[in-house]
């Protein structure tokens, strides 16, 4: 055989060698890269805390570069924080009550529209008659869900949260008295423990305002339930009955109190403004 046919030779054998162990070793890594990701997924099923770590480091990375990439976080569930929806959602009478008050309160009507159905929900659930809670709620913040009075009244419903911090219990702790339905909630609770203690709606007002032991609450009752009214009418509701009058109540609460509006305020069980 010619110098060069045994050259030729030479190089095909040394090729096809060449191809034949990468051919090999590729086939070996990839056997070697499935037995890892095999081991790797069972550890990870037997193993949910590696799993939640290593989750974890991966959203923080990935949150890390798009902080580094757009300058700020990208939250894609912040919209689930948000006391919003759509006020088209809700049944006809509460979808009207909702924008009227948007518009009288220049409040957006799509926290209203929560603040609304959960109004509703609260007064069947407590025999209280929905647009009277949402009457209370325009009265004492405006709809505003971090007002504060001067006398440390807080959120929507104006809850005295020092007094009432054991209600606040179930919802995490007293900051969430600035949580508007939280709020809403332990301020019904409250104004039905003032109306089952006055045995009277206006009777209930005057405790919920703490003016109980007063000669008068101001104007409070008088505001809320002309408020109630103008809400219930928006709603279509008939106008709420006139309450019969109780002179022998009146009287008991126009009556100087043997208890002084500062010991209303150290027991601490009804007073909220």
């Amino acid at each position: 055989m010619p110098a060069s046919a045994q050259v030729v030779s030479g190089l095909r054998t040394f090729a096809k060698d060449v191809a034949d162990g990468f051919i090999e070793i590729t086939h070996n890594g990839f056997a070697l890269l499935g037995l890892a990701v095999a081991f790797a997924a069972i550890l990870l099923i037997s193993r949910p805390d590696l799993r939640h770590s290593g989750e974890a480091q991966l959203r923080d990375w990935l949150q890390a570069r798009q902080v580094a990439t757009l300058g700020t976080p990208v939250e894609p569930d912040a919209v689930e924080r948000a006391t919003a929806t759509n006020p088209t959602e809700l049944p006809k009478e509460q979808a009207a009550v909702a924008y009227w008050l948007s518009k009288k309160y220049r409040v957006a009507a799509e926290p209203l529209a929560v603040l609304v159905s959960e109004a509703y929900e609260l007064g069947e659930r407590n025999q209280l008659d929905p647009t009277l809670i949402l009457a209370i709620m325009a009265i004492e913040s405006s709809f505003n869900p971090f007002a504060q009075s001067s006398v440390g009244a807080q959120g929507l419903m104006q809850v005295m949260t020092r007094v009432h911090t054991d209600k606040y219990e179930h919802f995490g702790g007293q900051l969430a008295a600035f949580d508007p339905v939280s709020n809403l909630r332990v301020g019904v609770k409250v104004l039905k423990e003032c109306i089952a203690r006055a045995g009277s709606l206006e009777g209930g007002l005057r405790y919920y305002v703490g003016a109980a032991n007063l000669p008068n609450d101001g104007g409070y009752a008088s505001k809320v339930l002309a408020e109630h009214a103008r809400i219930r009418q928006i709603a279509g509701r008939p106008a709420p009955a006139a309450a019969p009058a109780k002179p022998a109540l009146v009287a008991k609460e126009a009556a100087p109190s043997t208890v002084a509006a500062a010991d209303v305020v150290a027991d601490g069980k009804l007073l909220v403004n």
